[in-house]
């Protein structure tokens, strides 16, 4: 699956493709022309946000389960947990989940979805983040259970879906172009997502099945007003602006709706370009689009690579580069993107600042000094001219340039430009001098240990107190394991309810562990936690009779 856009023009192909800390901020500092129903819940590291994609497709070739984020101790560093993708139906420009594979050419998202992963997936007790095994009639199993059991060992981690990305951004602009459509479209999302409707499909999934799993929308249309996104994108080159200004009001308008019937607030954010024609396209350095977004996820990364396959360079460098040879608006840098935005009068707050858990590569080269002549893209794990960060961290040579905030690695005939701990270091002080609301990572699978992302966080827990408010750091060491909880009886002396522990929102159920709430006996289905007993589809508990 693809999922970023390389910056260049045109472009033949593109490969894709913490806690720290909950605490509160007012919602009209994220939102000012919004009346949100309850406060903002935000989560921070010492004032920052750090934010992870998570790849729905990692769980198959690249075997990252949720449960590798938690043992490595990546899920207590994160703020917020992006979920990739979410598609939008060809037909009723709605947010689906479906089993379909992803097809070819400019027709191959349409109707594409894998709800086998997101929630029909069954897992065993080695491989859950529970260290439970998924019952085989449980309503709700695969990555969303997981998220679920993940937020439950780590409260301050917000899961996000993330809806588009490179390849699915197809429908983005049909789907914005009326107000009734864009009603149609967020409801559908917040239905599906946010209150947690799935559809039916192979026992799992039904009204109800993932509530509580997501807190909040990330958007990814991967580029209004502009060509420069995949083939067979619908786009609108004079209308995409303001129709996407005003689905983002929208899906604020929607969701804070939600939140004033369930306490809670969503957060919104967005993937936003490095590009300044796409930056100018949408309309992203609008400060008013962050009235309703809380944040944006400023591409950082995807500055070069392999589409142009007879030149190496550096695909996230922080500053430009003097020895660029590419034409003037070819030249990118993460602080050119940054001053994009901030220059037109975004707060830097609200941004956070893309880094990569991956590098971008050539072969046939024969020089260590970047912008030197290649033959083609570099052999990748999964793709050409792409390898992970686990893959490449240790290959050849290791060089950095504090100048332009730059590393790479050469190996004599192989060139890989990518994130390492220096780099990250630099640019976590770039955050901290710049008044930057974080960082975010593209993606959690290339870096399986967690190692750049707890560079990061280190930086963050020694910088001064960055500019998102409201949370609280915890202890510098977070348990590696749960809190104990005593199992509840599963057998009640005399089958009275007196003999049952009264259910705990602390406690984790598992299938068979009985408990008694509001004068009823309750048993568990499946692995729970917070979740108070009741009669409705999705919901993990069966009714045994009244006390």
């Amino acid at each position: 699956m693809k999922k970023r856009l390389p910056l260049t023009v045109t472009i033949a192909a593109v490969a894709a493709t913490a806690v720290l800390g909950a605490g509160f901020v007012s919602a009209a500092s994220a939102n000012p022309s919004a009346a949100p129903a309850a406060a903002a819940q935000t989560s921070t590291i010492n004032g920052y946000r750090n934010v992870g994609y998570f790849p729905q497709w990692g769980v198959y070739a690249r075997d990252f389960k949720l449960k590798k984020l938690q043992d490595s101790g990546g899920a207590s560093k994160l703020t917020n947990l992006n979920y990739a993708f979410g598609n939008i139906n060809n037909q009723s420009l709605e947010c689906f989940i479906a089993n379909k594979a992803q097809g070819e050419g400019p027709n191959g998202s349409d109707g594409a979805g894998d709800a086998w992963a997101d929630f029909g997936m069954g897992y065993t007790a080695a491989n859950s983040v529970a260290g439970v095994a998924d019952a085989w009639d449980q309503k709700l199993a695969g990555s969303f259970n997981q998220l679920k059991q993940l937020k439950a060992k780590n409260p301050q981690l917000k899961p996000m879906i993330s809806i588009g990305g490179w390849t699915w951004s197809k429908n983005f602009s049909r789907a914005a172009a009326t107000d009734a459509s864009r009603k149609k479209l967020v409801s559908s999302c917040v239905n599906l997502y946010l209150k947690g409707n799935l559809p039916v499909i192979d026992g799992r999934g039904g009204d109800g099945a993932a509530a509580g799993v997501f807190e909040g929308i990330d958007i990814d249309w991967e580029w209004p007003g502009s060509n420069n996104g995949n083939v067979g994108n619908s786009v609108d080159t004079v209308n995409d602006k303001a129709n996407f200004k005003a689905l983002l009001k929208e899906f604020r308008t929607q969701m804070d709706a939600l939140g004033a019937q369930t306490g809670k607030r969503y957060e919104l954010s967005a993937f936003t370009p490095a590009n300044p024609a796409d930056i100018a396209s949408g309309g992203w350095n609008d400060p008013e689009i962050f009235n309703y977004l809380d944040f944006g996820n400023v591409q950082g990364y995807d500055l070069w690579g392999a589409w142009a396959p007879t030149m190496d360079g550096h695909q996230g460098n922080l500053y430009d580069d003097p020895q660029d040879p590419r034409p003037a608006n070819q030249k990118f840098s993460v602080d050119k993107a940054i001053k994009a935005y901030t220059s037109n009068g975004v707060k830097p707050s609200q941004l956070t600042m893309g880094l990569a858990m991956y590098g971008r590569g050539w072969q046939g080269v024969t020089s260590s000094t970047p912008w030197g002549a290649a033959s083609s893209g570099a052999p990748g794990r999964f793709e050409t001219g792409i390898n992970n960060y686990d893959d490449i961290k240790n290959v050849g040579t290791d060089y950095y340039n504090a100048a332009i905030g730059a590393a790479w690695r050469y190996d004599g005939d192989k060139w890989w430009s990518y994130d390492n701990a220096q780099t990250i270091k630099q640019k976590a002080d770039y955050i901290e001098a710049n008044g930057l609301g974080g960082g975010m990572w593209w993606d959690l699978s290339g870096d399986q240990s967690f190692t750049l992302g707890s560079a990061l966080v280190d930086k963050f827990r020694a910088a001064k107190p960055g500019p998102v408010t409201g949370g609280t750091t915890p202890p510098t060491t977070p348990p590696t394991t749960p809190p104990t909880t005593t199992p509840p009886t599963t057998t009640p002396p005399g089958g009275a309810c007196g003999g049952l522990a009264a259910w705990s929102a602390s406690a984790v159920y598992t299938a068979g562990n009985q408990v008694s709430y509001q004068g009823q006996k309750w048993q568990a289905k499946w692995w729970t936690q917070n979740e108070p007993p009741k009669t409705a589809d999705g919901y993990p508990w069966q009714l045994l009779g009244n006390c």
